[in-house]
This record gives structure tokens, C-alpha cells and sequence, in this order.
């Protein structure tokens, strides 16, 4: 079978041919290209070359020249077809079928390429002459100078007829058919004669990735109804598959490992012309899914520029609505959102390139953008909206197909869910300045001891170095506010119960491995025997189907596992949901509430300790004031343990660790 060159220069595109070759050569990057020792002959001395933007590599040793293709039949052994299959597979391109007329077919795309190619050295001409005058000192006026015009092939429709690309163009011996397949001309209905579709407009040739003109987009010059046009979808031209200056953007992106997606024509040439050329625009549609597989071709993470008004904030979030579930390891997007009334081209020409660096190296992730984007569209002020919030969270980190991905995000939301909530229950200080006259109470609006005006300055005088006059943090030690050996250990044994309740019901009931195995291998355990066998459970899950109680314990006993899983049965035997008996909804309800407290308490728990090495090196009221709500938090959580989950989980004293 033969494959058309359609075809093959579409696989091309989408394979980066270092990647191909990395699988078998170590490459190094090394400006635009990669090198490497070459794998077709013995040599010391890196003589092998691989470009992506041109997609060959070269061996100047032995000679080695080619593409994807060439590399697997080369260095494999393969077939010219099994090569192809192969590349399709990875790149998801489906094989054509043989037919015919493929070869016909492609013939003749190859002549809508010379069409266009035609029209736009037509297009060129036009510009700079007289008949282009009022367009030409349009450009200038934007601040395009005439070396930027020439490098991008700006062109100029005139408005004078209806016919004057039509007739340029078939005195050229191009056929009218040939002109309307390629967008060039169109057909109103009613109307037998065909005239040119570009008129009195800027022309903007569209090129593809190997560099030739597939379509163009015009800006009226006068007071068209759309102020920008683009050609219709074409046999070569697909506008939401294609970025403008995709080709000349890819060398300089990467080489800064940085691509720029701006929302027009002349924002792209702009940034280009003031030294950003790793610059690109969709064409006149939202960013798609396959423009955003496009730029991750080129570099991990392409910020994302959007113009400072309402639509361009919307054109944000749609862009995040996209990238979701396309989401992958070390893949995302970055955002950066322009003061109010500003674009790309008037930001620069007015703050200067260094503003605009600033501005792109400040740019913000895509979970940050999300986050805000859901604060705005749910308030979380009550309650009942709070659940509501946390709900809606949830059904949008699902649409995320990615599990490791999905699971992070969740971990970043819930971290960001409980900050969001914290204000409103426990932080320190906060809800005593609320109630006014200077004065700091508790939850039940008692004054606590010291917190009067003037008991405070009195319990910061007792933590005073009697030396320097700094907070000591010997003295902080000292005070009530810390916590004593005793409750720390009872901290300790709490943790222990958790951690035991959790693990001891996915042992008694391996139903609940399958949907919270995620959530199973993200918990947080401080016990290492704990820890080790969670991870030996999930290791034994993967690898046996129909994992019973009998099956599972038996396991890890045989593992090694047998003292911790006495230790187990013994320190949680009054925890009637631990029973192999207990009804499965039953137990996956208690395990979902032990499991929220548990991150509760978690993350609670690593910003005391955060905040106490913050004291070691600086002793502060205000840091002080903090771990004190953060300490009243744990208690209060803990506290609640029991009337949480009412299992008396708090036993884990004698779970071994």
C-alpha cells in the first residue's frame, strides 16, 4: 500500500522526531537542535544531529539522513509500512484506506497549495503600490515597520471591483474552480458569477507547519459588517486544527521553552517585531483541543495572553474548559490577563518589551485561574453553599481524565477548600477583633485568661528573654499556649487510630479498595508500619481479581504483615464498623468521615509545625497569635471525633508504631 503525502506530511507533524529517536539515542539539546553519538555507526564523538522544526536528523560522520519514518526502518529493521503504522498509533492518525484516487487527490491539493501561493505574491504586489497606498500607511501607523511587513507577506485586496483577484489570477491561466476550492472566490446565492471573497481588506497569509499558504485572513479597511475575515474551511485548510505563525514561532519557542498565544493577527506580528517571535494566534475561533496539542508539541506550558475586558476573561475560561480533561504529567497551560483596555500590541507599544516580560514571566497557572473562576461563579458564604461549593468542586476535577493529574488537583483544592473555610470557625485573633473594643475572646465569648487589654501585653512580657527583650522561644515553650509531652502523645495516639480505623476497613472489606483506591494512596500516614502496609494493600490489589477478607489477610501475613495486623484487631476491637459483618455502606460511610478528619487534622497539623520552626527563627506576636488558633483548631477537631464517627477510634494507643 501507498500512503498519500497528505497523509505522511500530517504523521510528520505530529511525531516529534526527538522524541522518536531519544528512545534509542541520548540526545542533548543543544540550541534549536539535539546531538547525540550516532546509533548507525561506532564513534566517540557526537557527530548526529536531530532537528525538530525541520523534522530530519543528520550524522556527520557516516551520512545518516532522514525522518521518523527513515529512523525506525534503519534502526529497527522495520518495513516502510510498519514504520508508518507504528508512528500513526502513537501520534492516534488513523491509516487511510487505499484507494485510487488518493494519488489524484493529492495531486491536486498540491495544486491548491500553487493557487494560494499565487494569490499571495498577488496579494503582496498589491501593497506597495499605488493601488495599496491607504493600506500600506495603515500598517506603518500601527507601528509595523516595512522589514516586518515583507517578513510576514502582509498583503493588500483591493476594494476598487469585485473581480480583481479573480481576473489577476485567471489571466494567469488558474482556473475559477480551481480559485473557489481554495476560498478565494465565493458564490452568493441567486448569483451565477463568482467574485473575489477578500475586498479592500489587509491580507494576512495562513501558513502550515512546512511553511506554505493554506488560507488567509483580511482586515477591513472600511466599514465591512466583520472586521476580520478568514477563508472557509478548505481541503487544506482546517482553522481549528492551525495557529497563525505556528511555523516561524516553533524555533524561537523553543529555544526560550516559552510560546506566547495571543488572540489576533496583529498582536502576533507586534510581539514578534518587539522581539518576542515565539509568538502565535488561533484563527478567529477559541483555543481548541487539537491547537492545544499542537503547542504542547513545542513547549510543556504556553502562556496564554488574553486582552484586559470581558472577553477576554471569558475566552480564558474557555480555554480552561478545553485543556481539563487533556491534562497530563508535566503538560498545562499559564495565563496572564492584561490591565483593562489593553492588547498585546497596544501594551507593548505603550509599557515597553520589559513590562511585557514581566508580565509573562508572572503569569499565573491553570489551577489558580480555575480556582478563581469557581470562587466567582459560587459564593461560599454560608453553609449550605459551602457544600454546594465543595460539590461543584468535585464534579469538575472529575472531567480531569488524567488520574495522577486528577488526583493533585484534588489534593490543591481541598488544601485550598479548607484556607477558604478556616475564617470563618477558628483562626486566631480574627474572630476576637470582630467583636470589637480591642478586645479577643474565645468561641463562647469569654475573654481567656491574658486576653484582656492589658492581661495580653502581660503574657507577652512573661515570654520576653529577659537579655535581648526578644520572644524567647524557651519561655514560648514554657507558656500554656504549647502543647505538654501528654498531649502531644495523646495527638500521637489519635493519628494512630485514624490511620488504624482506615486501614483495618479496607482489610475487613476490600470492596472499598476499588472506588477509594485513589483516595487510599494519597492519605498522609505518620505511622510507618501503617504506611508500608497500605502500600503492600494496594500492591496485592492490583494483582489479584476478587480480592476477598480471607485472600487479602492471608497475604499479608505471608508478607511479614501478621504482628501489625494483631496489633490491629486488638487496639480497634470494640469498633463495631470494623467487623467483617458490618454492612458495607455502613463502613464506607465511617470510613469517608474518619478519612476528612484525618486530612483535617493532617494539614492542621503541618502548619503548627510550621509555624513553631517560624518562631525558632523568629519569635512574633503575630506568628505566635496564629499557632495559638491553629493549636485551638486541633483540639476543637479532635474533640469532635467522637461525636463525628462515634466509633471510638481513639483507642489506637496500643496499634503498634
Amino acid at each position: 500500500m501507498s500512503f498519500s503525502p497528505e497523509f505522511l506530511d500530517e504523521l510528520r507533524g505530529r511525531v516529534r522526531l526527538s522524541d522518536v529517536v531519544g528512545r534509542k539515542v541520548r540526545l542533548v539539546r543543544k540550541g534549536r537542535e539535539h546531538s547525540g553519538l550516532c546509533p548507525f555507526h561506532n564513534e566517540k564523538t557526537p557527530s548526529f544531529t536531530v532537528n525538530d522544526d525541520k523534522a530530519f536528523y543528520h550524522c556527520f560522520g557516516c551520512g545518516a539522513h532522514g525522518d521518523a519514518i527513515r529512523f525506525l526502518t534503519d534502526s529497527e529493521g522495520l518495513n516502510f509500512r510498519d514504520a508508518v503504522e507504528r508512528l500513526a498509533q502513537e501520534a492516534g492518525l488513523a491509516i487511510p484506506d487505499e484507494r485510487p484516487e488518493d494519488a489524484e487527490r493529492a495531486r491536486h491539493r498540491a495544486t491548491l497549495h500553487d493557487v494560494n501561493e499565487a494569490a499571495a505574491k498577488w496579494y503582496e504586489s498589491q501593497l506597495w503600490t499605488a493601488i495599496g497606498r491607504d493600506a500600506l500607511a495603515y500598517l506603518r501607523k500601527r507601528g509595523l515597520t516595512d522589514e516586518t511587513i515583507r517578513a510576514f507577506r502582509l498583503g493588500y485586496a483591493p476594494g476598487g471591483g469585485k473581480t480583481a483577484l479573480k481576473d489577476g489570477l485567471v489571466a494567469r491561466d488558474i482556473e475559477v474552480a480551481l480559485l473557489e476550492e481554495a476560498g478565494l472566490l465565493v458564490t452568493p446565492d441567486g448569483e451565477r458569477d463568482s467574485f473575489d471573497r477578500f475586498r479592500n481588506r489587509v491580507m494576512f497569509p495562513i501558513l502550515d507547519n512546512r511553511g506554505r499558504v493554506v488560507a488567509f485572513g483580511g482586515r477591513a479597511l472600511d466599514d465591512a459588517p466583520a472586521k476580520y475575515l478568514n477563508s472557509p474551511e478548505t481541503p487544506l485548510f482546517h482553522k481549528g486544527r492551525m495557529l497563525y505563525n505556528l511555523v516561524g514561532a516553533r524555533g524561537p519557542a523553543r529555544d526560550r521553552n516559552r510560546v506566547i498565544v495571543v488572540e489576533g493577527y496583529m498582536d502576533v506580528i507586534s510581539l514578534s517585531q518587539a522581539g518576542f517571535p515565539e509568538a502565535v494566534a488561533p484563527l478567529g475561533t477559541a483555543l481548541t483541543e487539537d491547537q492545544i496539542g499542537e503547542l504542547w508539541k513545542v513547549v510543556p506550558e504556553p502562556v496564554l495572553c488574553f486582552d484586559g475586558d470581558n472577553a477576554g476573561r471569558r475566552a480564558a475560561a474557555r480555554a480552561v474548559e478545553r485543556a481539563l480533561p487533556l491534562l497530563k504529567p508535566g503538560h498545562s497551560l499559564r495565563f496572564t490577563m492584561l490591565p483593562q483596555g489593553e492588547d498585546p500590541d497596544s501594551f507593548v507599544q505603550t509599557q515597553g518589551t520589559d513590562a511585557f516580560g514581566t508580565l509573562l514571566n508572572e503569569a499565573g497557572g491553570l489551577a489558580d485561574l480555575l480556582w478563581s473562576g469557581l470562587i466567582d461563579a459560587h459564593p461560599a458564604d454560608t453553609p449550605e453553599r459551602r457544600a454546594g461549593f465543595e460539590a461543584t468542586v468535585r464534579e469538575t476535577l472529575q472531567r480531569i481524565s488524567d488520574g495522577k493529574v486528577r488526583h493533585f488537583y484534588e489534593s490543591e483544592f481541598r488544601d485550598r477548600m479548607f484556607t477558604l473555610f478556616r475564617p470563618q470557625s477558628t483562626r486566631a485573633g480574627e474572630y476576637g477583633q470582630k467583636r470589637g473594643a480591642g478586645q479577643r475572646t474565645d468561641f463562647n465569648g469569654r475573654s481567656p485568661a491574658g486576653f484582656s487589654r492589658r492581661g495580653a501585653k502581660t503574657i507577652r512580657d512573661q515570654r520576653l528573654d529577659p537579655i535581648s527583650g526578644r520572644l524567647s522561644a524557651a519561655r514560648l515553650k514554657t507558656t500554656a499556649l504549647s502543647r505538654d509531652d501528654a498531649g502531644a502523645q495523646n495527638a500521637a495516639v489519635r493519628s494512630r487510630g485514624r490511620e488504624g480505623f482506615l486501614i483495618l476497613s479496607v482489610i475487613n472489606h476490600p470492596a472499598l479498595i476499588d472506588p477509594h483506591g485513589e483516595e487510599l494512596l494519597t492519605i498522609e500516614f505518620r505511622n510507618g508500619d501503617l504506611d508500608k502496609l497500605r502500600s503492600e494493600i494496594i500492591r496485592i490489589a492490583a494483582s489479584v481479581p476478587d480480592l476477598d477478607m480471607i485472600r487479602l489477610r492471608s497475604h499479608l501475613k505471608d508478607q511479614g504483615y501478621g504482628r501489625v495486623l494483631a496489633s490491629l484487631d486488638k487496639a480497634l476491637e470494640p469498633v463495631w464498623l470494623l467487623k467483617p459483618n458490618a454492612a458495607l455502606v455502613d463502613v464506607e460511610t465511617g470510613w469517608r468521615h474518619v478519612l476528612g478528619l484525618h486530612r483535617q487534622v493532617t494539614v492542621l497539623q503541618h502548619e503548627r509545625e510550621r509555624l513553631e520552626a517560624e518562631l525558632e527563627q523568629e519569635l512574633s506576636d503575630d506568628a505566635y497569635d496564629r499557632l495559638k488558633g491553629v493549636l485551638r483548631e486541633i483540639e476543637e477537631a479532635e474533640g469532635r471525633e467522637a461525636n463525628l464517627t462515634g466509633f471510638g477510634i481513639a483507642s489506637g494507643r496500643n496499634i503498634t508504631g
